[in-house]
C-alpha cells in the first residue's frame, strides 16, 4: 500500500518479497526437473538467449507491418498473405 507521502509499507513490502521468494522456489524447481531430464543449464541459457532474439525480431516485424498497413491503408492482417504469414505465428 502506498501513504499520501508515496511510500510504500512494509506489509506490501513483505507481500512482493514472500511472492518473489515463491516464483524463485518454482523455477529452481522447473530447473532442476530440466537437469534432470537431461538438458544442461548452458543449453536452457541459449535456447532462452535465442527466444528473446525471436521475440524482438517479431516485434519490429509487427511494427514494420503496421506502419506498412497504414501507409497502404489497410488493415495488417490483410497484409499476411503478401508476406507469405501466418495469422497463427
Amino acid at each position: 500500500m502506498i501513504d499520501e507521502n508515496n511510500d510504500v509499507s512494509e506489509e506490501a513490502l513483505s507481500a512482493d518479497i514472500k511472492k518473489l521468494k515463491e516464483k524463485h522456489d518454482m523455477l529452481d524447481k522447473e530447473i532442476s526437473q530440466l537437469i534432470a531430464e537431461g538438458y544442461r543449464v548452458i543449453e536452457l541459457e541459449k535456447h532462452i538467449s535465442l527466444l528473446h532474439e525471436y521475440n524482438d525480431i517479431k516485434d519490429v516485424s509487427q511494427m514494420l507491418l503496421g506502419k506498412l498497413a497504414v501507409t497502404r491503408g489497410v488493415t495488417t492482417k490483410e497484409l499476411y498473405p503478401d508476406f507469405d504469414l501466418n495469422l497463427n505465428d
